[in-house]
C-alpha cells in the first residue's frame, strides 16, 4: 500500500489579529544595545553652543538631544539621506525610542543637519571626545594621523582648470590690449584730421585722453607679461606664518588693477566719445564688443581666479571640492574626481582630531589639522606617528616647536629598511662633506662646490633655504648617465636643517618606542576608515560646501567613537557570535 504524502504544517496566520504591545518601547530594547549608549552619551554631553544656535518665541521645535541621537544611531546604520531617516523614524523601533515617537519630516532632519549644525559640529565632537578622556578611553599619549579622499556631491565633467583660466586670461588681454590699440588709433586720425577744433556734431571738445589711454594699455601689458590679479572679492587674512614671510623678505603687497576694471573704465570713455560722435562705426563697434564680450569674459575669469584660491581646480558644482586622483581599484587606475581630503587622528581608534582639506597632498594638511586639535585640546597629543607623505621640514619644525614626539616617516625611510637596500651614492646626503671647505664630493672624486642659496616657501607659508652646490666638467664624466640627468652640470639642492630632522626621525622611529608606534598605526587609523567606507558604506558626500562637508565628516567621528565605546564593552560576546 502507498504511503500517503504529509500534508504540510503552517504556523498560524492571521492578519488583523490584536495584540498586547509593550506600553514603553524600551520594552522592545535590547539591554547592550547601541541605541542606549547613544542614549548615554548624548545625554551627559554639553549641548549649550546647540542651543545657542536656536532663536527664542515662535514654534516649538524639536529638541537638539533627539535630533542628534537619531543622526548619530542613523549613521551607523548606513542611513545618511534625511528621507531614509524620516522613513526610519516610521518604521523602526531603535529609531522611535530615540526619538519619543516623534516623526520630525525630512525637510526639519536636513535643517538641523545643513544649518543649525553648521559651525558648531567640532564642539559636538569636542563634547563626545571630552566623555571618552573622563572613561579613560582616550589619554591624549599616542595620535595615529592619516588621510583619505572622499568623492564631492559634485557632477565629475564641470572642472575649472587654474592653468586653462589663466591661459583664457591672457589671451582675452591680448584682444584687448590690441582694440585699446585700435581706439588710440582712431583718436590719433582724428586728431590730425581736426587738429584743435572739434567735431562737426558737438560744441565742445570731448576727444578720449591720450594719457588715460597710455595707462590702460601699461596696464594690460602688466596682465600679459603674467602679472598677479587682484582678487575681485575680499579673501581670507593671511596666516602668522605668511606674514612673517613678508615682514622677513620686506615685501610689499600692493594691488594689481583688474581687467575688468580697465574695461569699464574704457567703456565709460568711448561712450562719451560716442556722445560727441554718434554716427562713428568704429566707436560703436569697440563699445559692444567691451560690453557683450570681453567685459563679461574678463569678470567671468576673474570670478574663477577667485573660486581657485591657489588651487589646480574646482568644480563647477561645488566651487570647494578640488579635482583629486582617486583609488578606485586594486591596481589604482583611479580617475580625478571633485573631491576632499579628508584627516582624522587616532587612539586606541577613537577618532582625537579630523579635518577636512581642499589640498590633494597630506603635507601642507598636517600643521592645520594638529592647530585645530590644539585649538579644541588646549594641547597635542606627546607623540605623532604618520607615514612618509607628512615627512617635510616644514612639519619637522613645527612638532620641535610644539615639543611633540617626532614619529613621522620620510620618503626613503621604508626603503632603508629593506634588507638588500644599499645606499644610492649619487644621493646628495650620501655624498662626502667637507665642511670646512663646504663641498661635496661625488663617487667620480669630482668636487661640488657651493654656488648660491635660494628660499621657497611652502603653501601654510614657511620658508625653507636651499643651498645650491655645483660640479664641473660633467660632460667628460664617465659616470653622467648615472648621476646628472639635464645636459648641464650636477646640482645639489641641500636643506642641512632637514637632514637633522630626518636624523632625528630616523632615531625615534628605530628606537623600542618608534617600533611600537609603527608597528600599532596600521591597526589604529586605518580601522576608522575602513569602517566608514566599507561597512557603512559612505564613499559620497550628500552636502555640498566645505563646511556642510565638514559637518558630514564630524558626524561620522562621532558616530564612529560611540559605535567603538559599543563595541569594546560587548567585546567579549561579540567574539563568542
Amino acid at each position: 500500500m502507498k504511503r500517503q504524502k504529509a500534508q504540510p504544517v503552517f504556523k498560524e496566520y492571521t492578519m488583523g489579529q490584536l495584540i498586547l504591545l509593550p506600553t514603553d518601547l524600551e520594552e522592545l530594547i535590547a539591554p547592550n544595545h547601541l541605541v542606549r549608549v547613544i542614549n548615554t552619551f548624548v545625554e551627559q554631553m554639553d549641548i549649550r553652543p546647540l542651543l545657542a544656535k536656536y532663536k527664542g518665541g515662535g514654534a516649538s521645535a524639536y529638541h537638539p538631544k533627539m535630533m542628534l541621537k537619531v543622526f548619530i544611531y542613523a549613521y551607523t546604520q548606513k542611513i545618511f539621506s534625511s528621507r531614509r531617516i524620516a522613513k526610519a523614524l516610521r518604521e523602526s523601533i531603535p529609531f522611535m525610542w530615540l526619538s519619543g515617537n516623534q516623526r520630525p519630516d525630512f525637510r526639519t532632519i536636513n535643517h538641523f543637519r545643513g544649518r543649525l549644525l553648521k559651525g558648531i559640529i567640532e564642539e559636538v565632537f569636542l563634547s563626545i571626545l571630552t566623555l571618552l578622556i573622563e572613561g579613560g578611553y582616550v589619554k591624549l599619549e599616542d595620535y595615529f594621523v592619516d588621510g583619505t579622499k572622499m568623492e564631492a556631491n559634485a557632477n565629475r565633467y564641470t572642472y575649472v582648470w587654474a592653468k586653462s583660466a589663466q591661459h583664457y586670461q591672457q589671451q582675452l588681454a591680448e584682444k584687448v590690449s590690441a582694440l585699446f590699440a585700435e581706439i588710440e588709433q582712431l583718436n590719433d586720425e582724428e586728431n590730425v584730421r581736426y587738429g584743435d577744433r572739434d567735431l562737426e556734431e558737438v560744441g565742445e571738445d570731448r576727444s578720449i585722453d591720450p594719457q588715460k589711454m597710455g595707462k590702460r594699455v601699461a596696464e594690460l601689458n602688466a596682465h600679459l607679461r603674467g602679472d598677479a590679479v587682484a582678487a575681485p572679492y575680499p579673501l581670507e587674512e593671511k596666516t602668522s606664518l605668511e606674514a612673517a614671510f613678508q615682514a622677513e623678505e620686506g615685501l610689499a603687497v600692493e594691488a594689481e588693477p583688474l581687467l575688468s576694471e580697465a574695461l569699464e573704465s574704457k567703456l565709460e570713455e568711448v561712450k562719451e566719445a560716442l556722445q560727441e560722435n554718434p554716427s562713428n562705426p568704429s566707436l560703436k563697434k569697440a563699445a559692444k564688443l567691451i560690453e557683450k564680450d570681453y567685459l563679461p569674459r574678463a569678470k567671468k575669469y576673474e570670478e574663477q581666479k577667485w573660486k581657485l584660491a591657489g588651487r589646480n581646480s574646482y568644480s563647477r558644482t561645488d566651487p570647494d571640492a578640488t579635482f583629486m586622483r582617486m583609488k578606485d581599484d586594486p591596481l589604482q587606475n583611479g580617475q580625478l574626481k571633485a573631491s576632499y581630503n579628508l584627516q582624522i587622528g587616532t587612539e586606541n581608534q577613537f577618532v582625537v582630531g579630523f579635518s577636512v582639506h581642499q589640498e590633494a597632498g597630506d603635507t601642507s594638511c598636517l600643521i592645520p589639522h594638529l592647530e585645530k586639535v590644539k585649538r579644541s585640546l588646549g594641547r597635542l597629543p606627546n607623540k605623532v606617528d604618520g607615514d612618509a607623505a607628512y615627512g617635510s621640514e616644514e612639519n619637522y619644525a613645527y612638532l620641535e616647536k610644539e615639543k611633540v614626539g617626532n614619529y613621522l616617516k620620510y620618503n626613503t625611510f621604508n626603503l632603508e629598511q629593506k634588507k638588500r637596500y644599499r645606499p644610492d651614492p649619487f644621493r646628495a646626503e650620501n655624498m662626502p662633506y667637507d665642511p670646512k671647505q663646504d663641498d661635496f664630493t661625488c663617487p667620480n672624486g669630482k668636487s661640488l662646490t657651493y654656488r648660491y642659496t635660494f628660499k621657497k616657501r611652502t603653501k601654510n607659508g614657511y620658508s625653507t633655504k636651499r643651498r645650491v652646490y655645483e660640479g664641473e666638467d660633467c660632460q667628460s664624466c664617465p659616470l653622467k648617465a648615472q648621476c646628472v640627468r639635464g645636459a648641464g652640470n650636477r646640482q645639489l639642492h641641500v636643506s642641512f636643517r632637514l637632514w637633522r630632522y630626518r636624523k632625528q626621525a630616523r632615531q625615534n622611529l628605530l628606537s623600542a618606542e618608534g617600533e611600537r608606534l609603527r608597528s600599532q598605526r596600521g591597526v589604529d587609523v586605518e580601522p576608522v576608515f575602513g569602517r566608514i567606507k566599507e561597512d557603512w558604506g559612505f564613499r559620497r558626500f550628500l552636502l555640498r560646501g566645505l563646511e556642510k562637508v565638514s559637518i558630514e565628516w564630524g558626524l561620522l567621528c562621532v558616530a564612529h567613537n560611540i559605535a567603538k565605546v559599543w563595541s569594546a564593552e560587548n567585546k567579549q560576546k561579540l567574539a563568542t557570535c
